[in-house]
């Protein structure tokens, strides 16, 4: 076999592993460090004000550990023996190369070497500071009375639903027959969800079914990592209500067409689109009901930040999940 060839079989294995565990390579803290920073992505939503003044308020979020993740969305990673493997591999390409391109490889050795992953904050049980204080000990009161046969989670997007009188009134027309409880909260992530439903958000009740939209806030994320965090959450819930039908809902887009951040979430749905197994988990996209032919979202339909809907965008949300709720609630 030519020099070429095997750098090429080489690189076709780093490529396809840097692929997979894009953006995961760097330093990452360890369960119970303190990381704010990491666990906290900056300005995805208008974040849920604090609990108040105080102690508790000022407290750092200091990463759990990590919950499981369903095999259909986890993100590959090389074990130590496969990346000792083929980082010896490149070392001896790179050693017995004879081509003037040699000097260049051993300036950037270190480049070509894989590294290992970096832990996905989005799949730990994390207590972040929206899941702190008054807001989080409700949900637990609530969900330890039970009664509840469908329940809403997730961010500002879902916990929103009531915050003025236009979207109460619609959140009415959809969910007032149903014995609803809404745990979402404003600025929440994958792994502050994962939290609170294990320490008692999860317990107390059994729904009959579960509408779950989260991961816009979790931008400190690659789009596999985000989807990593949406699986175990779904993972979660399968855990805590087994016999509940969970409709899962693709992360709705936000910003402008060609917007990274869209393209981003537009792949970590179409990995989470993997966990329907038309038994429990039932996946829904209704992300293109809110845009126009050219990607934009419907006049009248969001706030100003290309994120929130306001009542128009809940009324689109609501007509198009009635009906799959009215089935799963049965």
């Amino acid at each position: 076999m030519t020099h070429s060839a095997r750098y090429v079989i080489v690189w076709t294995i780093l490529g396809a592993a840097w692929t997979a565990v894009a953006s995961a390579q760097a330093p990452a803290p360890a369960p119970g460090t303190a990381a704010a920073p990491v666990a906290q992505a900056p300005g995805p939503q208008t974040p849920a004000p604090p609990p108040g003044p105080g102690p508790a308020a000022a407290l750092p979020v200091v990463i759990g550990p990590p919950a499981p993740v369903p095999a259909a969305v986890a993100i590959p990673r090389p074990t130590p023996d496969e990346l000792a493997q083929v980082n010896a591999t490149m070392r001896r390409l790179i050693a017995s190369d004879t081509s003037a391109t040699r000097p260049l490889l051993e300036k950037f050795a270190p480049l070509l070497q894989l590294q290992p992953a970096r832990m996905n904050v989005a799949t730990t049980y994390t207590q972040t500071v929206q899941r702190r204080g008054p807001r989080h000990e409700g949900f637990v009161e609530i969900a330890r009375r039970g009664n509840i046969d469908l329940l809403l989670d997730g961010d500002s997007i879902t916990d929103w639903w009531v915050q003025n009188d236009a979207n109460k009134a619609v959140f009415e027309k959809y969910f007032g027959g149903i014995r609803t409880a809404n745990f979402a909260i404003a600025g929440d992530t994958t792994q502050g969800l994962l939290w609170g439903l294990k320490n008692g958000e999860g317990q107390g009740f059994q729904p009959k079914a579960i509408m779950l939209m989260i991961g816009t806030n979790n931008q400190g994320n690659t789009g596999p990592e985000i989807a990593e965090g949406v699986g175990a959450v779904v993972q979660e819930l399968r855990t805590d209500f087994p016999d509940a039908k969970i409709l899962l809902l693709a992360i709705f887009p936000r910003s402008t067409p060609n917007d990274p951040v869209r393209e981003k979430l537009a792949e970590a749905n179409r990995i989470i689109a993997r966990l329907d197994d038309r038994r429990h988990v039932f996946f829904l996209d209704i992300g293109p009901k809110f845009l126009d032919g050219a990607g934009n979202l419907l006049p009248d339909t969001f706030r100003p930040d290309n994120l929130h809907p306001i009542a128009k965008g809940y009324e689109i949300w609501g007509e198009a999940v009635k009906d799959s709720l009215a089935e799963l609630l049965k």
